[in-house]
């Protein structure tokens, strides 16, 4: 275990699978690990700071070297404010590294002292990002095995109407060609009158 204090910052919006293997396994090379969740006026997030707090609480309560704050600004400035060492990213593609290439330079630039450290999510969540959930989520998507079960239910909570009109129209979807028996009978009745 590596003495000192890293930082894993990000936006978790939501909060993944991936990223929670990342913090599991970060727990177990780092003394001690600070989930930093970035306020970011300029994004319009999906879940407020305070949802993703308590949702990354609750994930992360097993972890006893885990904690999880916010922060605005700089990484660099805010890992000096906690006496942090250092920078923990994930990278699941080409493309991830060469931006978290750029961010480590950068962040060596400003602060020499903090070093940048690079893992892969697990395999199984190699593609798996918070846009990417969001997109399936507001879609009326199944996220299930992408999000820990309780970001699962705070999608749905937050996204129920996107969620309905999937099963209204897995319903319409089911029903015979003719329409449903009520659809026939209001069409006698028409006919009728």
């Amino acid at each position: 275990m590596h003495k000192g204090l890293a930082i894993y910052p990000g936006s978790f919006d939501p909060p993944t699978n991936g990223h929670l293997d990342l913090i599991e396994r970060g727990a177990k090379i780092f003394e001690e690990l600070v989930v930093a969740i970035l306020r970011n006026s300029e994004k319009s997030p999906m879940f407020s700071v305070a949802e993703r707090l308590e949702m990354l609480r609750e994930l992360t309560a097993h972890l006893r070297n885990v904690r999880i704050d916010t922060f605005d600004g700089l990484t660099v400035e805010y890992a000096k404010s906690i006496e942090g060492t250092c920078i923990l990213r994930g990278i699941r593609a080409i493309s991830d590294y060469e931006y978290e290439l750029q961010m480590a330079l950068m962040n060596r630039k400003l602060e020499p002292t903090l070093e940048t450290v690079f893992m892969m999510p697990a395999d199984k969540y190699s593609y798996v990002s918070s846009r990417l959930v969001r997109e399936v989520a507001q879609a009326g998507g199944p996220v299930k095995g992408l999000v820990p079960e309780i970001v699962e239910e705070k999608l749905r909570e937050k996204l129920d109407p996107a969620y309905k009109l999937r099963d209204v129209r897995s319903v319409e979807f089911a029903e015979p060609i003719g329409g449903s028996e009520l659809d026939r009978r209001e069409r006698k009745r028409k006919k009728k009158a």
